[in-house]
């Protein structure tokens, strides 16, 4: 008869334990205390994950108005004037070009538009235009282009979008102000072409377009800055000042017809900021040409920003007073004299000082890229980290 297979007696499993034979104790488990402690550190990531995701949405949904309250008061305007397309109707200044001047063309056959009070109707409604354009291309073009690009923070996207919208504007205005230059005695930064023929009273439609449609962009980008609407870093009191110098410098150029002087100002730093956005567009999605690009970027900065408006500003002291003439006549409205000479050389200095901020900047920046190996604009705050701890700390609160 076969032996029935019956359990190892305590005195035998005694045995086998001690001679580490047949068995083999297992470490002692988690406590229960750990596994409470990894439970509820696992659901609290969840929760954070979860807060982080409605945030987003509700983000998302909190900004759309940006763009389609713009967007409604567009089509209010639109439809107003299509009930009455004629100069007459009261939507007309807001949309087209005014102060068109019968029978008066320039060297290229062009018709000539002068200047008046219903051009700041046309800044308003291209003001409103480009604050619907910048939100709508933000939101809806660059936001999930970001996410493709694989950039996760949300402070980072943020400021890539931001910096995509700055090198797409410029990436058009740039070349239709070197085309505006070309028609003009401004061409290639002749600083004789800003005095020559001086009053510019009248000017052709693309150059009236250009000038008003870049007063439009300033006028945005305070707006911008005054709601909040963007990352804040460290130079914001810079750039308040930079807004107030610029949209000053704007507008007295255009009431006293030194517009010439005002397209070779616009020209140079919308050239120089396209290749900034790019630069910093490159390093947020790291890149590898951002070394090589970065050099370019500075070199470019330094020929217009410095270069060529150093010889705009000495041409202030030089021949503002000597080409055309000098004096001070409302009736003729003729107005280089001492006092807008002396205005002009105070807010161009004015505007290169921060530009020369701006240029130190931009050298650490490149030293700590090169030395240190930090690929970074250290005028930016650091916000992922102390918004990721945020969560953390309201996810444990609840």
């Amino acid at each position: 008869m076969e032996a029935r297979n019956e359990p190892d007696r305590p005195v035998d499993l005694l045995h086998s334990v001690m001679n580490n034979k047949s068995i083999r104790l297992r470490r002692p488990s988690a406590s229960r205390s750990e596994i409470r402690n990894n439970v509820s550190t696992t659901h609290l990531r969840r929760h954070v994950k979860g807060r982080k995701s409605r945030k987003r949405d509700g983000l998302q949904q909190g900004e759309d108005w940006r763009w389609k309250v713009p967007l409604v008061l567009l089509t209010i305007t639109l439809f107003l004037y299509t009930v009455n397309p004629t100069e007459s109707n009261i939507a007309y200044p807001f949309i087209f070009l005014s102060y068109k001047v019968e029978g008066s063309i320039d060297a290229f056959a062009r018709p000539e538009y002068g200047k008046g009070l219903r051009d700041i109707a046309f800044v308003a409604l291209y003001t409103l235009i480009l604050f619907f354009a910048r939100e709508f291309i933000m939101q809806q073009l660059l936001r999930p282009l970001t996410v493709s690009l694989g950039i996760t923070s949300r402070s980072k996207q943020g400021r890539f979008n931001e910096q995509a919208y700055v090198a797409i504007y410029t990436g058009i205005m740039g070349p239709l102000g070197l085309y505006v230059t070309y028609h003009s005695p401004t061409w290639y930064f002749s600083t004789v072409g800003m005095y020559s023929g001086y009053p510019h009273k009248t000017h052709p439609a693309v150059t009236k377009f250009y000038y008003l449609l870049q007063a439009a962009f300033w006028v945005q980008q305070a707006l911008v800055m005054v709601f909040g609407l963007e990352t804040r870093r460290r130079d914001f009191k810079e750039l308040v000042v930079h807004h107030i110098v610029t949209i000053s410098l704007i507008a007295l150029s255009y009431r006293f017809h030194f517009t010439m002087m005002g397209v070779l100002i616009y020209v140079t730093h919308d050239i120089s900021d396209f290749f900034l956005a790019t630069s910093k567009s490159l390093n947020y999605v790291d890149s590898h040409l951002q070394g090589p690009y970065f050099t370019l970027c500075i070199i470019i900065w330094v020929y217009l920003r410095h270069y060529i408006n150093l010889k705009i500003l000495f041409s202030i002291l030089t021949e503002f007073r000597t080409i055309g003439p000098y004096i001070l006549d409302w009736e003729a409205e003729q107005y280089k004299c001492e006092i807008s000479n002396v205005i002009t050389f105070v807010l161009l200095a004015a505007l290169q000082a921060l530009n020369l901020f701006w240029l130190y900047c931009l050298l650490r920046n490149a030293y700590r890229f090169v030395v240190l190996g930090v690929a970074k604009d250290d005028r930016e705050e650091d916000e992922d980290n102390g918004n990721d701890h945020q969560e953390l700390v309201e996810g444990e609160r609840q």
